[in-house]
């Protein structure tokens, strides 16, 4: 292990003002402390007498979304409090994005609004020579992702249509799932013989940490939910049976599929921001959390038209 700054040169980014920039679709790309789509917040125009940022870089949030790190493939822009990661010997696309994610990983030593200016260099990444093998095998080989969506109906989204609904009037009454520790349990492959999903309040990969083997669980739940960590307001479908992990809710519905489903996942998640710095969303709070959802000529939500719209969506063969 190394520090950043051994494997890294770094400095400050161009630090403009994405507001007094002029927008250009086929501009430069323009990266910010975001940490949705790849840092990148719109495009702009260049700017006269600042050259962007070099591609084959890192991008590093040291606030906003700090630690948010990302591989830029062609030259940016930047605004404040982003600095630019070069590798100091020669890397491969692969590599920096390995090493994007690994930084990344570190974003939970800058909770409750620390920022990572000055000490950004001092984190642990392993050297080059102790991840070679991950590289010596083309992980995408077998993996085709089917661009098509199931329905080729145009469906636009008109959001100033949309009602507020009482999300305890349309869902069956949340229930917190039966509990179970990780220490008790066998993990397995997902492909093993008799494995089910045990799902966690973790923010990643659908809230499933991993596949464990189904010791004739009474307890475990049926697919076609959703569940909600309710101390990390993580917000997942689920698809196939699963069991918990702790403070687990799960909330359902009698016509949910699961492109209704993801719908509402998605709508859900717009809450997140509510339930932070130790708000927990507990089961009364879920219940009477507003939604603004489509709605139908009864004034029902609309569960046709949310279905509809996953299914015309590029990728949902895939679903």
């Amino acid at each position: 292990m190394k520090k950043l700054s051994e494997i890294f040169n770094y400095w400050y980014g161009v630090n403009l003002e994405y507001i007094n920039c002029i927008e250009d679709n086929n501009g430069i790309p323009f990266v910010s402390r975001t940490s949705k789509n790849n840092g990148v917040v719109g495009k702009v125009q260049p700017v006269a007498g600042i050259m962007p940022n070099p591609s084959h870089t890192l991008s590093l949030a040291c606030g906003g979304s700090v630690l948010s790190c990302f591989y830029q493939d062609a030259p940016y822009y930047s605004g404040r409090d982003l600095f630019v990661l070069s590798p100091k010997n020669p890397m491969t696309k692969e590599q920096l994005i390995f090493y994007s994610y690994v930084i990344s990983f570190n974003r939970y030593k800058y909770n409750y609004g620390r920022q990572a200016n000055k000490t950004f260099k001092d984190l642990l990444l392993p050297e080059l020579n102790e991840i070679e093998y991950l590289f010596t095998v083309d992980i995408t080989a077998d993996f085709v992702l089917n661009s098509s969506c199931v329905s080729l109906n145009n469906v636009s989204l008109d959001t100033t249509t949309w009602k507020w609904f009482r999300l305890g009037d349309i869902i069956e009454r949340p229930y917190k799932a039966k509990a179970y520790n990780a220490q008790d349990l066998t993990f397995v492959e997902n492909n093993a013989p008799n494995a089910i999903r045990y799902v966690t309040r973790t923010d990643e990969n659908n809230g499933i940490k991993g596949f464990v083997k189904n010791e004739n669980f009474v307890d475990f739940e049926d697919g076609n939910a959703i569940i909600i960590g309710d101390t990390t307001a993580t917000i997942y479908y689920q698809d196939s049976d699963f069991i918990c992990g702790d403070h687990i809710v799960v909330i359902r519905f009698p016509q949910m599929n699961k492109y209704n489903g993801l719908f509402l996942v998605t709508i859900l998640n717009q809450e997140r921001f509510r339930y932070c710095y130790g708000k927990s969303y507990k089961k009364d709070s879920i219940s009477n959390t507003m939604i603004k959802l489509p709605s139908d000529s009864n004034g029902n939500p609309d569960l046709e038209f949310m279905e509809n719209y996953i299914k015309s969506m590029p990728f949902s063969s895939n679903i």
